[in-house]
């Protein structure tokens, strides 16, 4: 498959946007549908790993994304009546892996890859309704996507369009989608509090809460629980109250300084069955469409990012476009990814008394033993750089 030529990118979140800006850094004509009607990103806070930093410092936007993100320092994982289990200085992931751990509002993260596409490259309020793959091997070939808006003739589709992908649905019919977690999750941006709070995750029976610095001042705050699915309340600001109320300072503070419209709340599902692949002739799927994972690694978006601009290094300019290297390249590491974070979900969904207090004894454990070994465990996620991309002639 000649590379060059127009690209379809089907969804504009975080993985189907920097595909695009990566794609077109690669001499691509690019065009990205989004079906909703105006770029609104989904969720609140986002955090970036080294390994996402490195991949935007690919296509040219990693110091700018360093200069509006907040640098996680010192935190860990606390009781919930406040004691450490474990502190971690998360800012001695800089010497070790080249960047440290930064916290950002994903709508500045979608604004600064949505500013880099010339005018008429995203196009909203467009759904895409099928996909036909064509044949990588037959030069004369060309993937056919149906939208809304008409019909568009492609080299190249990416379908970034979530967990739910119609395109995944069309491409392996047989898979058997997406799987509940077991595992709920609150999110929302708090005010700026008197004193701003470490880093940190507190760890209940089978409840979390995190709280994680903005570079604004304010704090993204997060929660996890398990329910069954699809179990909502009239006002989740409350039950976050009725959940959280009592555990240590500030976290009640935190809670009771936002509404109820204020606080996001979405089950977690994954990809428990991993895709045969992640492609199929000219099509390429990235991020949750293709290997959605539970969040409690914080890798979701941070892969997807990865997957965009892997998928850009395999089509350079005067090259052969490979799809299978794509899958070659991140089927194994994902679904690696997908499985630690379900562990990681389990491990903090733990709520007899003697599993928590074993669990917790684990952690610290494991901060007595040193800094160092934590960063050892990070290092197959943080430690990762991408190929080189070869600049557009």
């Amino acid at each position: 498959m000649t590379v060059g030529g127009r690209a379809v990118v089907a969804g504009a979140g975080i993985g189907g946007l920097t595909a695009a800006v990566a794609l077109q850094h690669q001499g691509w004509d690019v065009t990205v549908l989004e079906r909703a009607p105006a770029l609104e990103p989904v969720g609140s806070g986002l955090g970036l790993g080294p390994n996402a930093l490195h991949a935007l410092d690919a296509i040219g936007l990693g110091g700018e994304v360093r200069r509006f993100a907040a640098i996680q320092g010192h935190g860990g994982v606390r009781r919930s009546d406040g004691r450490w289990l474990v502190r971690t200085d998360l800012g001695a992931m800089a010497e070790r892996f080249g960047d440290p751990q930064l916290m950002a509002l994903r709508a500045d993260l979608v604004g600064l890859l949505a500013s880099r596409l010339p005018d008429g490259v995203l196009r909203t309020g467009v759904t895409v309704t099928g996909v036909t793959p064509g044949d990588p091997d037959d030069q004369a070939s060309r993937a056919r996507v149906a939208t809304s808006a008409g019909d568009l003739d492609a080299d190249l589709v990416v379908a970034a369009d979530g967990i739910r992908s119609p395109i995944r649905a069309t491409l392996f019919p047989g898979y058997p989608g997406p799987r509940y977690s077991g595992c709920t999750t609150w999110r929302f941006v708090a005010p700026r509090p008197d004193q701003s709070p470490s880093p940190a995750e507190t760890w209940g029976r089978g409840t979390v809460f995190g709280t994680f610095p903005l570079a604004d001042g304010r704090v993204y705050c997060y929660a996890s629980a398990f329910a069954p699915a699809g179990k909502r309340h009239d006002d989740e600001a409350a039950e976050l109250k009725r959940m959280f109320g009592g555990w240590h300072d500030p976290i009640p503070g935190l809670i009771g300084s936002v509404s109820a419209d204020a606080v996001l709340h979405d089950d977690v599902y994954l990809m428990a069955d991993p895709l045969p692949a992640y492609h199929r002739g000219r099509v390429a799927i990235l991020g949750d469409a293709a290997h959605a994972m539970t969040p409690h690694l914080g890798q979701g978006a941070c892969q997807a990012i990865e997957d965009a601009v892997v998928l850009a290094s395999l089509a350079s300019p005067g090259t052969s476009l490979d799809l299978a290297a794509y899958t070659a390249a991140r089927l194994p590491r994902t679904r690696q990814l997908v499985q630690a974070s379900y562990r990681a979900t389990r491990l903090s969904g733990l709520t007899s008394r003697p599993a928590v207090a074993l669990r917790n004894t684990g952690i610290s454990l494991i901060g007595r033993l040193g800094p160092a070994l934590m960063l050892r465990q990070l290092a197959p996620i943080a430690a990762w750089t991408p190929p080189p991309l070869a600049a557009a002639q």
